[in-house]
C-alpha cells in the first residue's frame, strides 16, 4: 500500500456498491469494450480528469487535455509513465527521437515548475532527446531556471520556426508536446506547424468548450451503461449550458435562470428515484478555462438572481484575463470523502498518459465544504494509495475494498479519456472539411 486512504463518509453508499459490484462481475467485459473503442479512437497523449464520490454516485466534474501536477504523482508508478509515453509517442510517430516540450508561460509559479521538470524526466526516461521551447514573448537568449522546491534546473530556450517547423536553434524535433492549455489562443510561432502537435491546438481552452466535451462524454457513459448493466447516471453529470453570458452586465441572466431551474428539477427527480436526501445543488462555471476560476455552487434560481457585485466580477474573469462569455451548468456531485483526521474535503484526480491510468492524487481543502470547488486557495495534493494503479479490480476483496474503488474511479476516468479522444477526433474532422 501506498499513500493514506481517504474517509468515506456518507449514509447512501448503496448505488455506489451496486455499481462498483457490477464493475467486478462485468471487468472483462469492460475492458473488452475499452480495447475495442481505443482500436476506433485513439486516446489523447495525456490527461487528468477530476472526480467526485457522492457514496450514491462517482463523475468526472473536469476533463484537462494539458495537465499540470505530474509533480504531485507517487514516484512508484514512474515505471508506468514512461512506458506510457513510449508508447504515446510511437503511436503518433514511430521513427521519433526527439521531442520538444512547450509549457505555459507563468515562471514564477513553483508547484508548475516542478511538474515542468517532472514531465521532462519522464519523457527523457522513455528514451528521448527532450528539450523545453517557451513561447514566453521577452524571451530572447536561453535561459536556466533554479527550482525552489527541488533543487532542479529548468533549461528554457527561446522557440523558433523555420518554414512550417518549430525547432531549437540545434534542435528538430518530431513531436511538439504542448503542456500549455493555449487560453490566450495558438502563438503565431505555432500556428499551422507541420510537425505532431500533442495535444491538438484547436482542443486549447481558447476554442474549446466544456459543455462539448460533457455532450461526447454523455454518449460515451450512455455506451458503457449498457456494457456494464448499470444507469448511466451513476457515472454522468447531467448539464446545460448558455452560450452567450456576461455577468457584469446581467446579460443572458434569464438563460441562466431557466436553465438551472430545469436543471435542479431533472437532479431531484433522479434523488427520489434512489431516495436521496441529500439537497440537490448545480456548478455554474465559465464554459471555456481551467484554474478553478469562474465557478460558483447555486442551490437555486435565487442565487443567480441575487449574485452581488463581487459575485459577478467573480464569475466573469477567466486565466489570462478573458472574458466569460459562456456559461456550463452541471450538475453539483457532492464529495463525501475526507482525509486525515480533521476530515478535510477531499476529491480524486486521476491522471493518464495515452490509454493508460498512470497515478493521481487526491485534491484536499481545508477551506471548502462538500458542495463547493475545490480548485481554490487552501488546497493541497496527497498521492492517491493506488496499490496497482487503478488498472484491474481484486475480485478476493470486497466490492468497496480500496483496491477496487480504486478501479472504479480508473474506469470512469478512462470514460472521460474516451470522451475526449472523441471530441480530439471530431475537432480533426470538421478542420479538414473547412
Amino acid at each position: 500500500m501506498t499513500g493514506t486512504a481517504p474517509s468515506l463518509s456518507t449514509g447512501n453508499t448503496a448505488p455506489l456498491l451496486r455499481f462498483e459490484t457490477q464493475l467486478l462481475q462485468r471487468s472483462a467485459d469492460i475492458e473488452a469494450w475499452f480495447r475495442s473503442q481505443w482500436h476506433k479512437t485513439a486516446p489523447p497523449f495525456y490527461c487528468s480528469v477530476d472526480l467526485r464520490n457522492a457514496g450514491f454516485k462517482l463523475a468526472p466534474v473536469d476533463t484537462n487535455l494539458f495537465p499540470g501536477g505530474f509533480n504531485n504523482l507517487n514516484p512508484e508508478f514512474e515505471s508506468l509513465c514512461v512506458q506510457a509515453i513510449q508508447s504515446a509517442v510511437e503511436r503518433v510517430c514511430p521513427d521519433a527521437k526527439s521531442l520538444l516540450l512547450v509549457p505555459e508561460n507563468h515562471t514564477r509559479n513553483k508547484f508548475y515548475l516542478e511538474n515542468v521538470a517532472t514531465l521532462f524526466d519522464l519523457i527523457q526516461k522513455a528514451g528521448f532527446h527532450v528539450r523545453i521551447g517557451s513561447v514566453i514573448p521577452d524571451l530572447r537568449e536561453p535561459t536556466d531556471l533554479t527550482l525552489e522546491i527541488s533543487g532542479r534546473t529548468l533549461h528554457l530556450e527561446p522557440l523558433q520556426r523555420t518554414g512550417n517547423r518549430v525547432h531549437l536553434a540545434d534542435f528538430d524535433p518530431c513531436v511538439v508536446l504542448l503542456n500549455n492549455d493555449l487560453s490566450a489562443g495558438i502563438p503565431p510561432i505555432l500556428d499551422g506547424v507541420e510537425q505532431q502537435v500533442l495535444p491538438p491546438q484547436a482542443l486549447g481552452w481558447h476554442a474549446r468548450l466544456k459543455s462539448h466535451h460533457f455532450g461526447f462524454y454523455r454518449e460515451v457513459a450512455r455506451d458503457f451503461g449498457e456494457v456494464a448493466g448499470i444507469d448511466s447516471w451513476l457515472v454522468d453529470p447531467l448539464f446545460r449550458n448558455c452560450g452567450q453570458i456576461n455577468f457584469l452586465k446581467r446579460e443572458g441572466e434569464e438563460c441562466l435562470v431557466s436553465n438551472v431551474e430545469l436543471l435542479l428539477e431533472d437532479i431531484k427527480a433522479k434523488y427520489k428515484q434512489y431516495d436521496i436526501k441529500e439537497e440537490p445543488f448545480v456548478i455554474v462555471k465559465a464554459d471555456a478555462g481551467t484554474y478553478g476560476m469562474g465557478v460558483m455552487t447555486v442551490k437555486s434560481v435565487d442565487d443567480v438572481r441575487e449574485m452581488n457585485r463581487k459575485a459577478r466580477t467573480h464569475m466573469a474573469s477567466a486565466k489570462e484575463g478573458r472574458d466569460v462569455t459562456g456559461a456550463i451548468i452541471q450538475e453539483g456531485v457532492y464529495t463525501f470523502e475526507t482525509w486525515g483526521p480533521e476530515h478535510h474535503t477531499a476529491e480524486p484526480v486521476v491522471y493518464m498518459i495515452d490509454r493508460f491510468v498512470v497515478g493521481g492524487f487526491y485534491r484536499v481543502n481545508e477551506k471548502r465544504g462538500n458542495q463547493e470547488n475545490l480548485n481554490s486557495p487552501g488546497m493541497s495534493f496527497k498521492p492517491l494509495a493506488f496499490e496497482s494503479c487503478c488498472s484491474h479490480p481484486d475480485r478476493t476483496l470486497a466490492p468497496d475494498a480500496l483496491p477496487n474503488r480504486s478501479y472504479a474511479y480508473g474506469i470512469v476516468a478512462r470514460l472521460a479519456l474516451l470522451a475526449a479522444a472523441r471530441e480530439i477526433a471530431a475537432s480533426r474532422m470538421l478542420a479538414k472539411a473547412a
